[in-house]
């Protein structure tokens, strides 16, 4: 599971796992214990989490929500150190910590509650989102191995053929 195949939808808690589309918009399962089915229509607006961002004041204008959330991970692995109901000064110094260019104007309380909220869902459901990055450094070393293995494999097939 990855990024692309989670969803929020507007007006609804939580988030969502894309299963499938259909005739009328797209299926998703809730990610709580109750793992609920809804057909998203047309009328939802559903985002793919892997399409949101976070604003920042660098050049690019903003944070893909994937890295936030795996510098988040790498830094406090689960124990993010805030209260049970955090004040709005408490959350915009974390979410400074995390992310030191974030755009305060543009990213409101209720953002960074979300994307805690968010966080400690996928740190319970999907824990191996959060990881990806060092999944995709792992991988990159076996694909050069692969290719360097299989030319061998065609010159002793040629050597045979010769024989």
């Amino acid at each position: 599971m990855n990024f692309k195949d989670l969803a929020t939808v507007a007006g609804k808690p939580g988030l969502f796992k894309v299963l499938k589309p259909s005739r009328t918009g797209v299926i998703l399962e809730s990610m709580d214990a109750k793992k609920t089915k809804l057909v998203a229509g047309m009328s939802q607006r559903v985002s793919i989490l892997s399409d949101i961002s976070i604003y920042t004041l660098t050049e690019e204008g903003a944070e893909p929500l994937e890295s936030v959330m795996q510098k988040i991970e790498a830094e406090f692995q689960g124990d993010l150190g805030l209260d049970a109901n955090p004040d709005d000064s408490e959350l915009r110094a974390f979410m400074k910590h995390i992310l030191p260019e974030v755009d305060e104007a543009r990213v409101y309380t209720s953002d960074i509650k979300k994307l805690i909220t968010w966080y400690k869902l996928l740190r319970e459901q999907a824990p191996e989102v959060l990881k990806k990055e060092d999944k995709e450094v792992e991988k990159a070393p076996e694909v050069e191995e692969a290719k360097e293995e299989k030319p061998k494999a065609k010159a002793k097939a040629k050597g045979k053929s010769k024989e």
